[in-house]
C-alpha cells in the first residue's frame, strides 16, 4: 500500500467507524476502493501528499476502471467514496481544494427493479404455509413472510433478535445502514407466525440464540444459508429473472406502492436516506395509471369505437 493509503487512509477509516457509525462491511467497502485508487497515484503519477492529486488523475483512474470492464453503478460508488475522503480532508484541513468538483459520475442505465407480482405473492405464502414440516421449510416460511412483510434487508432480518420484536404493539425494531433505527408495522398473521416460531424454538433448543431466526442446529441464521433458502423457494415458485431475497424487498414496496401508499412512507419504512433511492418503486405505479387512463378516459373510448 503507498504511502498516501498509509497517511490518510486510518483517520478516516476511523471517522467512518467512530463518528459516522458505519458498519463493517461499509467500511471494508471503502478501504478497498481508496487502496485501489492509492495504489494507481502512487504507481503511475508517484504521488505522496494529497494536495498534488487533481481531477485529471482521478479522471485517469476513473477510465482505467472502465478499461477493466467495470460497470458505471460500481464506479459511481468508487467516486461516492473518493468524494466522502476528500470531503473529510478538507474539513480537518489536510488539503486546501478537493478535486472532485470536476469529476462527474457517468450516467447509469435505468433498470426497474425485479418483483414478484401480488397474486404470485399470495400463492407463494399459500404453498410455504402448508409445505413447513422440518426446521428448513419453517426457516424458508419465516424468512419470506418476515421479509415480505417488512421490506427489510437480509442482514437486517438474520440479525434481528427477539427483543427488537413488539408482539403486543404488532411492530419491529429494525437496526439499519448507519445504524439507524426504524419502526416498522407488521400484521397480525405475520404477528401470529413469529409467536409460533419462538414457542416452537424454545421446545427445539434448551439455550436458544437472542436473534429470532436460526438453523436446525439453533445456531444464527448466516446470510448465505438465507440466501440459499430464498432463492431455493423464489426458483421453484415464480418466474424471475433475477432471485434473491432482496426481491422481496422490491416486492414489499412496488405492493405498498401500487396499492396507494405515500412515497415519503415507503421510504422510512424502507430505511433509505433519501427520496431519489425510492423513485424507483414509483414505476409499476405510473404503468398502472396509464392502464386506469386508457381504460376509463372517454377519449380513449371514442378511439376503440372509431
Amino acid at each position: 500500500m503507498s504511502s498516501i493509503a498509509q497517511s490518510y487512509l486510518q483517520p478516516f477509516l476511523d471517522y467512518l467507524k467512530f463518528e459516522k457509525r458505519y458498519s463493517v462491511h461499509t467500511i471494508s467497502s471503502y478501504e478497498t476502493d481508496l487502496a485501489d485508487f492509492s495504489d494507481f497515484t502512487s504507481i503511475n503519477y508517484g504521488f505522496s501528499d494529497l494536495n498534488d492529486i487533481s481531477h485529471n488523475v482521478v479522471r485517469s483512474w476513473l477510465a482505467s476502471l472502465k478499461e477493466r470492464g467495470m460497470t458505471a453503478k460500481s464506479i459511481n460508488r468508487k467516486i461516492s467514496g473518493l468524494r466522502s475522503f476528500f470531503k473529510y480532508h478538507l474539513r480537518t484541513g489536510t488539503i486546501k481544494a478537493t478535486p472532485m468538483t470536476k469529476v462527474i459520475s457517468p450516467k447509469i442505465p435505468g433498470r426497474l427493479p425485479v418483483f414478484v407480482k401480488e397474486e404470485d405473492t399470495k400463492q407463494l405464502l399459500k404453498t410455504l404455509d402448508s409445505s413447513a414440516e422440518d426446521w428448513r421449510s419453517l426457516n424458508t416460511r419465516m424468512l419470506i413472510t418476515i421479509l415480505y412483510a417488512t421490506g427489510m434487508r437480509i442482514s437486517e432480518l438474520t440479525g434481528l433478535k427477539e427483543k427488537q420484536v413488539d408482539l403486543g404493539r404488532g411492530q419491529v425494531k429494525v437496526l439499519g445502514k448507519g445504524n439507524k433505527e426504524r419502526i416498522i408495522p407488521v400484521g397480525s398473521e405475520v404477528i401470529s407466525r413469529i409467536r409460533e416460531y419462538q414457542q416452537l424454538k424454545r421446545k427445539e433448543f434448551e439455550q436458544p440464540e437472542e436473534v429470532l431466526l436460526v438453523t436446525e442446529k439453533g445456531k444464527k441464521v448466516s446470510s448465505r444459508y438465507a440466501w440459499e433458502l430464498v432463492n431455493k423457494a423464489l426458483g421453484q415458485a415464480v418466474t424471475l429473472d433475477k432471485k434473491s431475497p432482496h426481491v422481496l424487498r422490491h416486492t414489499f414496496a412496488t405492493h405498498l406502492m401500487n396499492n396507494g401508499a405515500d412515497l415519503n412512507a415507503v421510504k422510512e419504512l424502507l430505511g433509505h436516506s433519501s427520496l431519489a433511492s425510492t423513485q424507483v418503486y414509483t414505476h409499476n405505479t405510473i404503468e398502472k395509471l396509464k392502464d386506469i387512463h386508457k381504460k376509463a378516459h372517454p377519449k380513449e373510448d371514442k378511439k376503440k369505437g372509431a
